[in-house]
């Protein structure tokens, strides 16, 4: 029999972790699922000052330390895709690319993720000069003129972001003013390579191999007008117009607002007894973190006594929550690359290996070659079945093998830090154990699949980048036809260049058909069969 949950929380942003400290704090068994990046969207944020008692912090630093209370109180955490959620019945199933899972309860607490405008141009250019992430993609436009098209709290906030590598920004909002608080529009006013322009709307993007130009159009007097690029020079365009709800999983199960958001009561109670919403999927006037923390409180504490009614009625045995060993501190310091709560944390992962894992470092005479070399030194000393061997070459970067030092063919041309580091552990995990449980028809493409070279360029800032990397990653590793290299792109200007990227993730099939943006490991299937 399946071990059930007392609650199940999709999404570990604010909300979400939010809602597992105070569950599990009640003394309710817990488990967190998040497909991408714990914290949410808020990790890509520099800078945090609106979070009462907070005077300044990184949205990465802030969710980390939230994410610490949850464990501390015994929350489980699992990175996987959910495929399909079943939300009637006093038992609530969620089915995963993990394998399936139960719980007496459920929040939803998926967010958001960003609009495109659908205008001409846009799907064309995207990563050839159009561009959804200020913190991913901002540095590939070093020097050049940029347009930021929105005007809210992320438009502005990205805009002066942007300065740090624009000439100008010039922002495109819509309506006759901002949307946002008082505050950043006054400072995006003031800035001095900042400039907006309201009442105006993108018509139409275009240009040859990269973006070359783009209309405007005003919405008062309806004239339009045009900006070029010079020629051999580069501009960009960063679209930071709203969000859209995901929904998909539960839009035909759920009552709905006509936007797509969730519709919840007071209590954060969506239209099913036993599922709550929480965060940026609910309908509301404010979507900001401390907002998604209060929903995530509120949801925990009222879902505490439909959980304990329901076990009751019902004579459901759900699972006893464990606490695990206490972690005081996200922030410990640590001489080499891996803090000791990291290490920890590895600790039951790499426990689970069955098979001895090689890292065959391929070295060359340069900075980036000492650095790759003393990660690998340090991640192979947490097991007794991790090995490193350096060979020398004309270029650095770590090879992934089997016992018999037999390449997966998986290349890693990158130090695994930032957004990546996960990625690197589930390749340790997926080829060190019979590794995670992918649906068999999904398992049988991989298989299916003809010899190709896969090359995945991505930045270790970027929140989108690790599902592509992980992917791609499992492809080589099911498939010995299928090659896959990853690389961090400001260590591999030359690839920048030849493949024309502006903007990351960035697949590179064959070395000759280039795929931009996040996608899932069907999708890559689908456009790698194409």
């Amino acid at each position: 029999m399946n071990k059930i949950y007392d609650a199940i929380i999709v999404g570990g942003g604010p909300a979400g972790l939010s809602a597992a400290i105070y569950l599990t704090r009640a003394k309710y068994s817990v488990l967190v699922i998040e497909k991408e990046k714990f914290g949410g969207q808020i990790t890509i944020t520099s800078e945090v000052v609106n979070y009462p008692g907070v005077l300044e912090a990184s949205g990465e630093s802030l969710t980390s330390v939230m994410k610490v209370q949850a464990q501390n109180f015994g929350a489980e955490f699992k990175k996987a895709t959910v495929k399909e959620l079943q939300l009637e019945g006093t038992v609530k199933k969620v089915v995963t690319d993990q394998g399936e899972f139960q719980a007496v309860g459920i929040v939803l607490a998926v967010g958001a993720s960003p609009r495109q405008l659908g205008f001409p141009g846009e799907k064309d250019f995207r990563g050839r000069g159009i561009a959804y992430c200020a913190t991913c993609d901002g540095e590939f436009f070093e020097g050049c003129e940029l347009f930021v098209i929105g005007g809210g709290f992320a438009a502005c906030e990205e805009a002066i972001f942007l300065t740090q590598y624009a000439t100008k920004v010039t922002m495109i909002v819509r309506s006759e003013d901002f949307s946002c608080a008082k505050t950043i529009a006054d400072e995006v006013r003031a800035h001095p390579k900042i400039e907006a322009v309201f009442n105006t709307e993108v018509v139409e993007a275009g240009g040859d191999s990269q973006l070359e130009y783009v209309i405007f159009r005003n919405s008062k007097d309806n004239s339009t007008w045009r900006y070029d690029v010079e020629k051999g020079q580069r501009f960009g365009i960063f679209v930071f117009a709203g969000y859209v709800p995901a929904n998909d999983l539960f839009k035909d199960q759920l009552k709905l607002n006509q936007q797509g958001y969730l519709l919840t009561d007071a209590n954060q109670k969506t239209s099913l007894d036993g599922v709550y919403g929480a965060g940026d999927i609910c309908e509301k006037e404010l979507r900001q973190v401390v907002t998604a923390v209060s929903d995530g409180a509120i949801a925990a504490t009222s879902l505490e006594k439909y959980i304990s009614q329901i076990k009751n009625e019902n004579h459901i045995e759900t699972i006893a929550l464990h606490k695990k060993e206490k972690v005081a501190s996200v922030d410990e310091e640590s001489d080499g690359f891996l803090s000791q709560d990291i290490k920890n944390q590895l600790k039951p992962i790499l426990d689970k290996l069955t098979k001895d894992v090689y890292f065959v470092t391929y070295v060359s005479n340069d900075s980036f070659a000492d650095e790759l070399k003393n990660f690998v030194e340090e991640f192979s000393s947490l097991s007794p079945k991790l090995h490193h061997v350096v060979k020398q070459s004309d270029k650095s970067y770590i090879d992934i093998c089997d016992d018999n030092q037999k390449s997966y063919h998986l290349k890693y041309h990158l130090v695994p830090g930032g957004h990546e580091f996960n990625s690197f552990v589930l390749a340790v995990y997926n080829t060190g154990t019979n590794g995670q449980v992918l649906d068999e028809n999904i398992m049988q493409k991989i298989k299916n699949l003809s010899s190709h070279r896969i090359q995945v360029f991505v930045s270790l800032s970027c929140t989108m980048c690790p599902e592509v990397v992980q992917a791609t990653q499992r492809l080589a590793i099911e498939n010995e036809n299928i090659k896959t290299s990853v690389y961090d792109i400001a260590h591999h200007q030359q690839y920048k260049e030849k493949f024309n990227i502006m903007s990351v993730p960035c697949v590179v099939i064959d070395d000759n058909r280039v795929v931009f943006g996040k996608k899932s490991m069907e999708e890559l299937i689908d456009i790698i069969e194409k």
